[in-house]
């Protein structure tokens, strides 16, 4: 027994040495320097957010297997500050755990605090209560925005600057803004921020990451922080760089974001890329001394309310799935792919002489048998109990009712006869109309539609409930994105007033009132199901319409019969063995009761 103590003991006591070991970084000439030497950073992203935390080290640990040096991760300001002032860092948002769990399994840290981090997250990864203050500039050198942004970098530098490789931690550098190129050239700005993480005490090398085109780079960089580019398949790495030469020579050659697939919008197909096309690009890199990043290494899961949403010329509004698989290395549940296969071993035949570890994927999958969810609540009896109302002469949008996400429920009752279109300037992101809380249409922002047919009497009310679907993520218009009712509502040209407007985040749902009624329209439906062991596993939604689900308390996350995302991922976490209770808020009902789930992710249109 004191033998095995004593081995216990040494074995314990020599990882420690092993952990507090310094090492140097930093960026000379053309390298980067890990202790004095030329280092290519191997780097994946994921994202803390995204991963259940009891994922973590097996994440790390199948990127070390891979050949990967470091793990690269955005810092959401949002939900690490989801009020002014108050401040979460705790569970899956305790990012210095995060990044010592990844020094445990020798994985070096890159971090991206932003403040702005786009990554397909509502409001670019922006606390939505920005939006409460009309006046502030949203990425500018506004000195309102700023003192925000600051007071959250320092936040910030309690939990990460002591995990800085020269403390003897693993965080080698940290990012300046976020492809800020790409949305104006305010060098003050960019200062800013750049002062705001020295002050918060970052000394690792800082640098910019940008798109390579030379509109781009003279927008987002600064003269004395390295430039990193960003770009994917189809775009040639010898063409890139020579861009970036052509901006600034004698630096290090990265490319930050190396997109291994794309993100998908709903009612688009699923978005997968060429694995030998990406490994092409990784050969050449590796075979040219320039390091990268897998964008993304692991994508994950936009939990809840988070995932964001972008646009185009063609369409006004495009909302992006929860899933944010990204066609990764590894798959939205963290399985080992082919594209981890084909990349490992070209990592491997450039590092002849490195030993990878054993490759292992045993995270535990659990197949539920089919149950039926036998209680439903009303959507309005749900207003009633969960919401916050109050009236108001003018529609307000969400922000300035103090609300973050979720939906609001605009209510009017008709003095006369009415007659005619209902125009809406503009109803942000998709609205679920009813008169007399019958259903007469739907309107969504992506299809342009902001007006719809009515015919009341005297006395009829009418109630208009808008989903946001996430804020926009990118662009020069996600600046004023707000929620809701944005502006007004007319009929035929005659503004309405006089509303009773509720609030409805829907973020916590114990108190609603459940029955074994039959609804139609909107409806929550309640249920539960059993589970001998735990394990990831993932719900089959393609019989449902649109909506959301809970589970134990959990949100999930949306889900949209038109696809390509069909399932919702149920990690193991919030599961416990027995019983579990379930949640469905199907906006479109379509009848249907039952859900099952397995390991497999669904996708379709």
């Amino acid at each position: 027994m004191k033998k095995t103590l004593l081995l216990v003991f040494f074995v314990v006591f020599c990882s420690s040495i092993v952990l507090a070991q310094k090492h140097t970084f930093a960026i000379e000439g053309e390298h980067f320097m890990l202790d004095g030497k030329p280092f290519i950073i191997r780097s994946g992203e994921m994202h803390y957010p995204r991963i259940p935390p009891e994922h973590w080290r097996d994440r790390f640990r199948k990127a070390k297997a891979m050949g990967l040096n470091t793990i690269t991760t955005y810092i959401f300001w949002n939900l690490h500050e989801p009020q002014p002032g108050k401040f979460d860092f705790t569970g899956g948002l305790d990012i210095a755990r995060f990044a010592k769990t990844a020094q445990e399994e020798g994985l070096f840290l890159i971090i991206r605090p932003g403040p702005y981090v786009c990554t397909e997250w509502d409001f670019g990864g922006l606390p939505a209560w920005l939006l409460r203050d009309k006046k502030m500039q949203i990425r500018t050198k506004d000195p309102s925005f700023l003192a925000a942004a600051d007071r959250y970098i320092k936040e910030v530098g309690k939990h990460l600057a002591p995990l800085q490789i020269a403390n003897g931690g693993n965080i080698i550098m940290s990012q300046v803004e976020n492809e800020y190129g790409s949305f104006g050239s305010d060098k003050e700005y960019l200062n800013a921020v750049k002062k705001s993480l020295i002050d918060a005490g970052f000394t690792v090398p800082l640098f910019t990451s940008d798109g390579p085109n030379d509109r781009m780079l003279k927008g987002g960089t600064l003269p004395d922080v390295t430039p990193v580019i960003n770009f994917g398949v189809g775009e040639d790495p010898a063409k890139q760089f020579e861009a970036l030469a052509k901006f600034r020579s004698g630096i290090p050659r990265m490319v930050g974001e190396y997109y291994t697939g794309w993100f998908d919008h709903w009612g688009e197909n699923h978005h997968t890329i060429d694995t030998e096309a990406v490994a092409k690009g990784i050969d050449y890199m590796l075979a040219n001394g320039i390091s990268f990043n897998f964008y993304m290494y692991h994508g994950g899961w936009s939990f809840g309310y988070m995932a964001g949403a972008n646009y185009s010329n063609q369409v006004p509004y495009q909302p992006d799935t929860s899933d944010y698989d990204y066609d990764g290395v590894l798959d939205a549940a963290g399985r080992i792919t082919e594209k981890y296969r084909v990349l490992r071993e070209v990592i491997q035949k450039h590092f002849p002489n490195e030993k990878f570890p054993d490759v292992k994927d045993d995270t535990k999958f659990i197949d539920i048998p089919a149950f039926d969810l036998t209680e439903t609540a009303g959507l309005f009896d749900a207003a009633k109990t969960l919401g916050s109302s109050r009236t108001s002469e003018n529609v307000l949008p969400m922000e300035d009712l103090g609300q973050n996400y979720g939906f609001v429920l605009y209510r009017h009752r008709f003095s006369a006869d009415a007659k005619g279109t209902l125009e809406f300037k503009e109803q942000r992101d998709y609205s679920h109309v009813f008169l007399n809380k019958k259903l007469v249409g739907k309107l969504d922002r992506g299809r342009k539609e902001q007006s719809i047919a009515i015919d009341a009497k005297k006395g009829d009310v009418l109630e208009v409930l808008v989903e946001n679907m996430g804020r926009l993520n990118y662009g020069l218009a996600f600046v004023s994105d707000r929620k809701g009712i944005t502006e007004s509502v007319h009929l035929d040209g005659k503004e309405l007033k006089n509303w009773e407007i509720v609030s409805l985040p829907f973020n916590d749902l114990s108190q609603l009132k459940f029955s074994k009624t039959k609804m139609a329209d909107a409806t929550f439906f309640r249920g539960s199901f059993r589970v001998k062991e735990v394990g990831d596993t993932f719900l089959d939604m393609r019989s449902w319409g649109k909506g959301h689900v809970w589970v134990n308390g959990h949100h999930l996350g949306r889900f949209w019969r038109i696809g390509p995302q069909q399932s919702l991922y149920l990690p193991t976490g919030w599961l416990k063995r027995g019983r579990n209770s379930i949640v469905v808020l199907d906006l479109e009902n379509t009848g249907t009761r039952t859900i099952s789930a397995s390991p497999k992710i669904l996708y379709g249109n």
